[in-house]
């Protein structure tokens, strides 16, 4: 799975707002000149509903794929979220994976490196796209030196905030954990759900875990708990988990929120059912560019930076990393062209990702020559100045792990057990590994 350290190698990259680098050199178009048409097998997490830019634009780019490649089409599955990591799953064990399809960095990727089932993407990065990505992106997709997956984009966590309630009760963006537990009191007294999460998902919940961790510990001693370098029963790890359930106790969550899918609680927040919801900045369309979201509603969001606790912990240290990215299947049957359609896919999600989706991509961004969202550009701000990324607990670790990971999780926040058990639980997991 190899060390993961704090995904800092992008962050200085990204401060000199980057270059959209080149693509990749033109089409040698050597496949397909006899036979039937080839059909590369794609499936994807964006869903019409839930994620309307990403699909549309998904939809767009396997269009222009088709037309510039004569004798080849593409058949898309797509899939939310959580049904699509299920139906990964089957597949693998099955050898029916689709010829392209989405993945995760890191421990993610290991079962199936592991299991042969994705291809190397080296030939793919040295044929002109390497220096397209954001330093350090591709690097999370890398197992013992090689390449198995071209990241898409790039996320760092952030609480975001309904302008207009807090405005209403006179609240402002806390910079501390007990500003920010008067804010989630406030709400309460109010009659006003405070926070929107949708724990049903578990990984939700581990931002918030995380993030405690964060601030309480050094930036490094969840990822040094998970390579071994460390305990998770480090007392900064405990701690954490005690806060979480301090927030539980608090009320602080929407009801229900253990049973709530994320897109639940997601559709909670936009609806205005709750004052914050905590996400990734694959979230930014909702509060930018989508332009199914009421203007009304995208003018009343704002976000705030994690706050320190206790004094400790650092507001520039962030939970986040490379996004989900495209793997090709090792069995296909129309692997060059599989190959051809990540190349093409990635350059040109790189370039329509940030004016038309509103995420930040995981390729290079030449800010200056855009327009872009206010929002946007304090993010890729935020970026410049950030000191540390910590990849998401589940991705950093093995699958099985992660397993346990996401059910302590639930239990934390359902108070079924203790922080110390919490530890524990993970401690033990962690340690069978080795």
């Amino acid at each position: 799975m190899g060390k993961k350290k704090a995904l800092t190698l992008f962050i200085s990259i990204m401060a000199l707002f980057l270059f959209l680098a080149g693509c990749s050199g033109s089409d040698d178009n050597s496949q397909g000149d006899k036979g039937d048409a080839k059909t590369i097998k794609f499936m994807h997490l964006w869903p019409e509903g839930s994620s309307a830019q990403h699909h549309k634009i998904v939809k767009d780019i396997v269009a222009d794929f088709e037309k510039e490649h004569e004798g080849v089409k593409v058949d898309v599955e797509v899939l939310s979220n959580e049904q699509y990591k299920d139906k990964l799953k089957v597949l693998s064990t099955s050898n029916e994976l689709p010829d392209v399809g989405m993945t995760w960095a890191a421990g993610f990727l290991q079962p199936y490196v592991s299991g042969n089932k994705f291809a190397t993407l080296d030939d793919v990065l040295d044929d002109g796209l390497k220096d397209s990505f954001v330093s350090g992106t591709t690097e999370a997709y890398a197992i013992d030196g090689k390449t198995y997956g071209l990241p898409l984009e790039l996320n760092i966590v952030s609480v975001y905030y309904n302008k207009a309630i807090f405005d209403q009760y006179g609240l402002k963006e806390p910079k501390d954990y007990d500003e920010f537990k008067d804010v989630v009191k406030t709400l309460k007294d109010n009659g006003v759900a405070p926070i929107a999460l949708g724990n049903k998902d578990s990984w939700t919940g581990s931002l918030w875990y995380m993030y405690f961790a964060d601030r309480i510990g050094d930036d490094d001693v969840l990822t040094k708990a998970i390579t071994r370098e460390g305990s998770f029963e480090d007392p900064a790890l405990i701690e954490a988990a005690k806060d979480v359930q301090e927030l539980v106790d608090m009320d602080a969550f929407v009801k229900g929120f253990n049973g709530l899918s994320d897109e639940e609680a997601k559709s909670m927040f936009m609806n205005e059912q709750a004052a914050m919801y905590l996400i990734a900045t694959w979230d930014l369309p909702n509060y930018t560019t989508n332009e199914d979201v009421p203007q009304e509603f995208r003018d009343s969001v704002g976000y705030f930076k994690f706050p320190v606790v206790d004094g400790k912990g650092d507001q520039n240290s962030y939970v986040g990393g490379p996004g989900v990215g495209l793997f090709v299947s090792e069995n296909s049957k129309v692997k060059d062209e599989a190959k051809e359609f990540v190349a093409y896919f990635t350059e040109k999600w790189g370039e329509r990702a940030v004016t038309e989706v509103g995420v930040i991509p995981a390729t290079k961004v030449d800010t200056e020559s855009l327009e872009l969202p206010q929002m946007y550009v304090d993010v890729l701000n935020d970026l410049n100045s950030a000191t540390n990324i910590t990849l998401f607990a589940d991705v950093q670790m093995s699958a099985s792990t992660a397993q346990v990971h996401l059910e302590q999780i639930q239990a934390l926040f359902g108070k079924d057990i203790t922080p110390e058990e919490f530890a524990k639980a993970h401690e033990d997991a962690l340690s069978a590994e080795e």
